[in-house]
Order: C-alpha cells, then sequence, then structure tokens
C-alpha cells in the first residue's frame, strides 16, 4: 500500500482570508500588511465591496508587488 504525504501551509490548512470582512487581527497576518495597510483595507471596504481579489490593488499603498505577495492568501465572497 502507498502512503502519500500531504503537506500544507497555514493558508491552506485554514482557508484563505475574506477581505470583505476580515478583522484588522486576520488583515494583520497577511504577509506586508500592518496596521495602516489594514485599517486602508478596512476604509475603502466601507464604501466600495471588493469584487475580486485584485480590487484590493486599488487600495492606496497596495500595489502589484504587495499584490503578488498576498494573492494565495487572499479572497473574496
Amino acid at each position: 500500500m502507498k502512503k502519500f504525504v500531504l503537506f500544507l501551509t497555514g493558508i491552506f490548512a485554514f482557508g484563505a482570508i475574506n477581505i470583505n470582512t476580515a478583522t484588522m487581527k486576520e488583515l494583520h497576518t497577511l504577509s506586508g500588511i500592518g496596521h495602516k495597510k489594514a485599517l486602508a483595507i478596512i476604509k475603502y471596504r466601507e464604501k466600495h465591496k471588493f469584487e475580486k481579489i485584485e480590487d484590493i490593488m486599488k487600495v492606496k499603498g497596495i500595489g502589484k508587488k504587495l499584490f503578488e505577495k498576498i494573492k494565495d492568501e487572499i479572497e473574496v465572497k
């Protein structure tokens, strides 16, 4: 009988963070997201719903480089 080993990173074991509903604490767990950027995400979504994960680049301070870093850690529902 063959044995298969499955390695899971924290993101896959616990699921991606929904940027439309994430708390400040949850946003802080994202790579490169500190207090200032987490606050900017929360303020942005007060007026605009994230329709796709790429929309996070509309938030001031989050560009393509940071998006590439966090894209596998986030989702929208």
